[in-house]
């Protein structure tokens, strides 16, 4: 389990960054005298490119050493955090976001993979729980910390925090992580056979409308708790949803081994992540009980990956690293679909109050599609 936790410190830093900077859009506004619509594009972008590099560096690169690839991967994503934690304007903030989610696309699917790989059967979705674990354990800790640390050291130090712990993790994997033997790689039309495949597609899907839903209204968190609950500390709700991702990430590999069947599994997630969105406007108007939604959707919306990476993986062995990448990309183009479409919603007028309803509609669906794909299988 070792060079698994090696694996889950990296994803601690892509957490850390990939959410705290939703917390920091009001610091960023500030200094490079942007509104909140433009700054929101400084979360788009980083997901957009993380969504774009999963599959294309997962081909491209397939083959490589897995060591290698982690290595450089981790050390783009540290380097790329350091220049914009030096950005001076807005446009240098915008090209190095996007090298960062570069980096991040390439080591988180290739990291899930790796733990996949490194585990027995019996243990992979443990495994991959433990590994996205990580990620949401950079936001419950890493956030809140992140912005009290902002408070003292603008929101640069809280960029140098991530490039830190970055680095720390790539010398970490690049001493200790085993050399895990490179597999030969499937010929382009293989690729395109499994990426067309309907089943696969499907899994895709359901990824994609649930990742618009959660991650895409988690940037606007901020204009929503204080529109709607005239909330202006952010901290103890970010700790709530980031607390139900560490409770989600990590239980729900236990739950797919011990089941097995990680489509129902992830029906009841979906069901669950629906009800506690579209009862967060109806709960924030007591501020004390809007915790308990808040905590449900992250609980639920990290809890939903793990289900999609096993199903994905025991469907196509072939392809397992393409096939994770592509779930990976799917779950940051939602992101970036859903926090640009929100700041275009908002830009032309729409209230945040407004954005969990339109959220919810986007989990209905996707919670129909799921129940559609169990159909077929039983």
């Amino acid at each position: 389990m070792r060079n698994v936790f090696l694996l889950t410190i990296g994803m601690f830093a892509l957490g850390f960054d990939a959410y705290v900077v939703a917390g920091l859009l009001p610091e960023i506004s500030e200094t490079l005298k942007i509104n909140a619509s433009q700054a929101g594009q400084v979360v788009s972008i980083f997901t957009l490119c993380y969504a774009l590099a999963a599959p294309i560096f997962a081909t491209l690169l397939a083959g490589k050493p897995v060591r290698v690839i982690l290595v450089l991967a981790l050390g783009v994503f540290s380097i790329a955090n350091g220049a914009s934690a030096l950005a001076a304007n807005f446009p240098f903030l915008l090209i190095a976001r996007a090298v960062a989610g570069i980096g991040a696309g390439l080591f988180s699917p290739m990291a899930s993979a790796a733990a996949a790989t490194l585990v027995s059967e019996q243990k992979r979705g443990r495994a991959l729980g433990f590994v996205l674990g990580g990620m949401s354990m950079g936001t419950v800790v890493g956030v809140p910390l992140g912005l009290i640390a902002a408070k003292q050291l603008g929101w640069q130090g809280t960029l140098w925090s991530v490039t830190i712990i970055g680095f720390f993790a790539t010398i970490g994997i690049m001493i200790l992580f085993p050399k895990v033997s490179a597999e030969a790689p499937p010929s382009l039309r293989q690729r395109f056979t499994m990426m067309t495949n309907k089943y696969v597609l499907a899994i895709i899907g359901i990824t994609l409308l649930t990742s618009i839903a959660s991650l895409g209204l988690y940037t606007y968190i901020a204009s929503i708790l204080k529109n709607l609950g005239g909330i202006t500390n952010l901290t103890p709700y970010l700790w709530a949803w980031g607390i139900g991702g560490v409770v989600g990430s990590f239980s729900i590999g236990t739950l797919i081994d011990r089941t097995g069947r990680p489509a129902f599994l992830m029906a009841g997630i979906l069901a669950i992540l629906m009800l506690a969105i579209f009862t967060l406007p109806y709960a924030l108007k007591f501020p004390t009980l809007a915790y308990l939604p808040i905590f449900l959707w992250g609980a639920m919306g990290w809890a939903s990956q793990a289900p999609q990476q096993h199903a994905l993986l025991r469907s196509q062995p072939q392809h397992d690293k393409a096939a994770v990448a592509l779930n990976s990309s799917a779950n940051y183009l939602g992101s970036a679909i859903g926090s640009t479409s929100g700041g275009i919603a908002m830009a032309a007028g729409l209230a945040p109050t407004d954005l969990p309803y339109a959220a919810g509609c986007f989990v209905l669906v996707a919670l129909l599609g799921q129940l559609i794909i169990i159909r077929k299988q039983s």
